[in-house]
């Protein structure tokens, strides 16, 4: 029998390594940008609407969540979903690095993407459930130490993926310049092969979760996931942060192109760069567990909000050349501001997934946790199409960037759309009216 104290480390150690391999994904990913690139000369368009057609498998947490919610597996329904989902992806990146080259298409390379996006998705649905639910322990036995509990493993688990995603990018932005984007997927590969291995010699009894009552059947689940999101606390939250996401158009692959083509970067400083992004949500991380916390989500979201907005603006000047000309080095900027830009959104997720963490009813943490993480992975792509279409909109391609400046403007306004609707997020202080139907609910 494991100790409390055991079951806790371990978990732990597990969740550690499966946040830090998650964050180690940007390195294969880095990979694919100029493989897609160089390799199947893609265009910016093109490549951004694959990569943003890539995360269509993420669209399909709920699903994912209410399976392993519902259905157990030789009496667990965490860990071999998480072993699933490694061996999913292991099976993939491998498959990409060792076929010949003659076989690889846009559409075979983007079913292998698919694959691995699909199992990618699983392992982040059962994670994630395992942060809900060990938030829930019954041995804290006050409402603000389970809080506090919960929002300490959030701000763990989000530290691990930061230096997952600092070491990922570091590595790939050297890695790139060296070898063949071949031989990054296959050693990635062989570190989904490692966390298999691990995964399975896990057993998850010995985290000692709290029990749940929710082993009913999927339907059962389904039902009880519909309850959660009529609470109207749960439902205009998330709402109000999906569409913080899909409102904003993303010009990730014109950004790109114009660094790589026009401005003729070094792949390094694109790895570097974004290596200054993960440190950013790393400080985030450590800035949010130890000084944040007892601020309102409200507050966190709208403030990062609208920062993004602001530093979106700074970007119009670089491509203006404004910076260049107060000498300041493309590189530079690049690395320090374009690197946190890129990220900056993100920062939401860790004070939204604390509260809907605190808020979620017992039983259907996977479920619910996982219907948020969908709905983020569909406003992202939205957002990504809609980075398309602003870009030929505005008449920027692989060669004219003369309409950037205008396609940023309009970005950053779109980014400022969703501060006039923060209300719906909850609070601790939600209006009365949110409040009595809350109540109700409950009732």
């Amino acid at each position: 029998m494991v100790s409390d104290e055991g079951s806790k480390n371990l978990l732990k150690k597990i969740l550690g390594f499966g946040y830090w391999v998650q964050g180690l994904r940007c390195f294969p990913w880095m990979a694919v940008n100029f493989y897609l690139k160089d390799g199947l000369n893609l265009d910016p368009s093109s490549l951004q609407i694959l990569m943003n057609s890539a995360n269509l498998p993420m669209v399909g947490k709920p699903l994912y969540g209410v399976i392993s919610d519902a259905v157990y597996i030789k009496g667990q329904h965490r860990i071999p979903y998480i072993a699933i989902g490694v061996l999913l992806q292991a099976l993939s990146w491998l498959a990409i690095a060792l076929l010949p080259p003659s076989t690889m298409s846009i559409f075979v390379i983007s079913l292998f993407l698919l694959l691995s996006n699909l199992g990618a998705s699983v392992v982040e649905v059962a994670n994630d459930a395992l942060v809900a639910e060990s938030g829930k322990q019954p041995t804290a036995p006050k409402k603000s130490e389970a809080s506090s509990s919960s929002g300490q493993l959030q701000s763990f688990v989000w530290m691990c993926v930061s230096v997952g995603g600092v070491l990922g990018n570091l590595l790939g932005g050297i890695a790139i310049k060296k070898y063949s984007p071949q031989f990054m997927f296959l050693s990635f590969g062989i570190l989904l092969v490692l966390q298999f291995f691990i995964t399975v010699a896990v057993r998850e009894k010995s985290l000692n979760l709290p029990k749940s009552s929710s082993n009913s059947g999927i339907r059962k689940q389904l039902s009880e996931l519909s309850l959660a999101l009529r609470r109207p606390d749960i439902a205009y939250s998330i709402v109000w942060f999906a569409a913080s996401f899909a409102v904003v158009p993303i010009l990730t692959g014109t950004m790109f192109f114009y660094q790589t083509q026009h401005l003729k970067l070094d792949s390094s400083v694109l790895g570097i760069s974004k290596v200054f992004g993960q440190m950013g949500m790393l400080v985030w991380g450590s800035v949010y567990n130890g000084k944040l916390k007892s601020i309102s989500p409200r507050k966190l979201m709208s403030a990062v909000q609208a920062t993004t907005a602001v530093l979106m603006l700074s970007d119009v000047l670089f491509v203006n050349g404004t910076y260049l000309k107060m000498g300041i080095p493309n590189s530079v900027y690049v690395v320090i501001f374009s690197g946190l830009l890129e990220i900056l959104l993100l920062f939401k997720v860790l004070p939204f997934s604390v509260l809907i963490a605190q808020l979620c009813p017992r039983g259907c943490e996977g479920s619910l946790v996982a219907f948020v993480m969908s709905a983020i992975a569909l406003a992202s792509i939205v957002s990504g199409y809609f980075g398309v279409a602003l870009a030929s909109y505005t008449g920027v391609t692989g060669e004219d960037f003369s309409g950037l400046p205008k396609a940023i403007v309009i970005q950053a306004a779109c980014t400022v759309l969703p501060l006039f609707f923060s209300s719906w997020i909850h609070s601790d202080n939600a209006s009365p009216q949110l409040q009595k139907q809350k109540n109700k609910k409950k009732n």
